[in-house]
């Protein structure tokens, strides 16, 4: 395994970061392709002994149950100060007033509940999962400011949003003096890479690191187009993502494969490492060779040519994927 600094930071982390929304109790929470804890601690175990140090959960996978999962087998398994742990903040956890998003109320209350499911005194990287467009961002940055201040915290990140919104956080926080955003956890693969716009220009720019989500495309530069799984049978919200022009990359993936003798998921996560800006992919592993094939792709180089013959066919995509399910009750600011 390789080890990298998160941006301009000086945190290492592994070029692969192990990402946990598909460990928890199935029956909470929308992610109904999730495993049970005892099917996921070999997952966690095998992680770290592949030399991962670094992963990612949020308080609304399987309604915390993701966090408590992690949190048991890393006490299990590993030096607490020796690995990476990522959380995030904003979704729904409970019905009522403040229940979800970005207030000081929230932020505080929610942070308080992953130390006690993670069955630690800090995180890592405290991210937002999305913006709240009913808080003030300067409520909100203050209130993380606040929780780096206090020992709970030790790095500050944030997940999908317009460039524009990134680039206002962290001229925010800089006014103020505020602890500021050091990654970007967005979403980019072969088939989306709508981020190489805007997001991951302003990324390299300000030493911000991105850790993007589905560099395997929910599994779809993986397997064969059309081919179905559990999880592409539920999965609502990746269903929005991709679209019918896609498949074109998807085969692009599996000739470069069949070329090189190694898995597709390795050729598709060898191209997101290649982009210097990119620090470490969140891989999802629901079997034992997904975490073989992410440690191998850190070594696997692409040549320009096996390059341009991936990203050739490339078509623009709507922008999707900046913004978590409608808070319930929220109101707009007057």
């Amino acid at each position: 395994m390789r080890y990298v600094k998160l941006g301009h930071t000086g945190l290492d982390v592994s070029r692969i970061c192990l990402g946990c929304m598909s460990y928890g109790d199935a029956s909470r929470g929308n992610h109904q392709w999730a495993l049970s804890e005892e099917e996921s601690r070999p997952f966690i175990r095998t992680a770290l002994e592949s030399g991962i140090n670094f992963f990612d959960t949020a308080n609304v996978y399987s309604a915390g149950t993701s966090e408590e999962i992690l949190g048991r087998a890393l006490r299990d398994f590993a030096n607490r100060d020796e690995v990476v742990v990522a959380s995030k903040v904003s979704g729904q956890m409970r019905e009522g007033p403040n229940g979800s998003g970005l207030s000081r109320k929230a932020i505080m209350a929610e942070l308080d509940h992953s130390l006690t499911r993670l069955g630690t005194d800090y995180i890592d990287l405290y991210q937002i999962h999305r913006l709240d467009p009913s808080t003030p961002i300067e409520e909100t940055l203050e209130a993380l400011h606040d929780a780096v201040r206090a020992g709970k915290v030790r790095y500050l990140g944030a997940s999908s949003m317009y460039a524009w919104q990134f680039a206002k956080a962290l001229y925010t926080a800089d006014i103020h003096g505020w602890n500021r955003f050091v990654s970007m956890q967005n979403h980019y693969n072969l088939l989306n890479r709508e981020e190489e716009r805007e997001m991951l220009p302003l990324c390299a720019d300000q030493g911000v690191g991105v850790i993007p989500w589905s560099p395997l495309a929910r599994g779809r530069l993986a397997r064969e187009w059309g081919e179905k799984t559990n999880r592409s049978e539920t999965d609502r919200f990746g269903a929005q993502l991709y679209q019918d022009s896609d498949r074109t990359i998807v085969e692009r993936v599996a000739e470069v494969a069949k070329e090189r003798g190694v898995p597709r998921a390795q050729v598709a996560l060898a191209w997101v490492l290649s982009n210097p800006v990119v620090t470490a992919p969140i891989v999802g592993a629901t079997k034992l060779e997904h975490l073989d094939d992410a440690v191998a792709a850190v070594e696997l180089e692409l040549t320009d040519e096996e390059l341009r013959r991936l990203e050739e066919p490339y078509e623009p995509h709507t922008i999707a994927g900046f913004d978590l399910p409608v808070v319930r009750g929220a109101r707009p600011r007057a």
